[in-house]
């Protein structure tokens, strides 16, 4: 009899954890974004500001290099073995549309987007800009794109890097 009542318990008890996550109400689906290729701002006009420290640091690393490979590469220009180190002016705009990033600032090297700055630059950046009165304007400043050179037979990978001064 104790095992018959032990039995009808543990049924009971699956039964009720059965319809109990069966019943729950189901997660909202999340947002759907556009395809990672569908956006890309555009810069228009000339630049209001040259960033130019006169230092030549290029302690700024651009992200999101990989989905421009194929342009840096074609910007780093012929560097045979060695590794590259093409100088450019960059391109800065603050890129208020972004679905991904609210406060992103997209970096375009001769009229080619290639790649954001993290979104701790990006904001230093658009405080400076905001401090100069000029937020969310266009700027722009020296570039330099670095690396692509000969290892094991393979290419490594490229970086862009920009002469921005962040903390003054």
């Amino acid at each position: 009899m104790a095992e018959a009542l032990n039995l009808a318990i543990i049924v009971v008890a699956l039964l009720a954890l059965f319809f109990l996550l069966k019943g729950r109400p189901k997660a909202p689906p999340l947002p759907v974004r556009p395809d990672a290729g569908s956006y890309t701002p555009v810069p228009e006009g000339a630049p209001v500001l040259h960033w130019a420290d006169g230092g030549a640091q290029f302690d700024v690393e651009v992200l999101g290099e990989s989905r421009y490979r194929d342009t840096i590469r074609r910007l780093a220009g012929e560097h045979g073995d060695g590794k590259a180190d093409a100088r450019h002016t960059a391109l800065l705009l603050p890129d208020d549309a972004n679905p991904y990033e609210d406060k992103a600032v997209a970096v375009f090297v001769s009229g080619e987007m290639v790649g954001y700055l993290a979104p701790k630059e990006a904001l230093a950046l658009r405080l400076r800009l905001a401090r100069q009165e000029i937020a969310g304007q266009l700027t722009s400043c020296d570039a330099a794109i670095r690396g692509g050179n000969l290892w094991e037979g393979k290419r490594l990978a490229y970086a862009v890097l920009l002469d921005l001064d962040l903390k003054g």
